[in-house]
């Protein structure tokens, strides 16, 4: 289950990458500027690169994803903060709002799975 959830972490990474730079995804938009191409892609890429470090299944490679993930997290606030995912309608808004409580989610079940990872 824990390699499953990398993958998805990878997958779902990409596709903010993706989101990052065509500035919609299943209806949800970003803002169409240099900065939210810039910030959305580093939220993928943090989000890709937590997927990547659990496949080794190592305590440090663990430590480094939740970072990555806290990292993910802190970036789509101030992603909404700085106008780069707006907020104008309700489906917007819990769009934001559920692919953060996913990245959080990933983030508790990893740490709920932690005596899984080899020093």
């Amino acid at each position: 289950m824990i390699l499953t959830v990398a993958v998805l972490m990878i997958a779902f990474g990409a596709a903010e990458v993706i989101t990052a730079f065509r500035h919609n995804f299943f209806g949800l938009h970003t803002q169409k500027s240099v900065g939210s191409i810039v910030a959305g892609s580093a939220v993928g890429l943090l989000y890709a690169a937590a997927g990547a470090l659990i496949f080794r299944q190592r305590r440090k490679g663990l430590r480094a994803a939740l970072v990555c993930l806290g990292l993910d997290v802190a970036g789509r606030i101030a992603m909404v903060i700085c106008g780069f995912f707006p907020v104008a309608t309700l489906r917007q808004l819990a769009g934001i709002i559920a692919g953060t409580v996913i990245v959080i989610g990933f983030g508790v079940y990893l740490w709920s799975r932690r005596q899984c990872f080899v020093s």
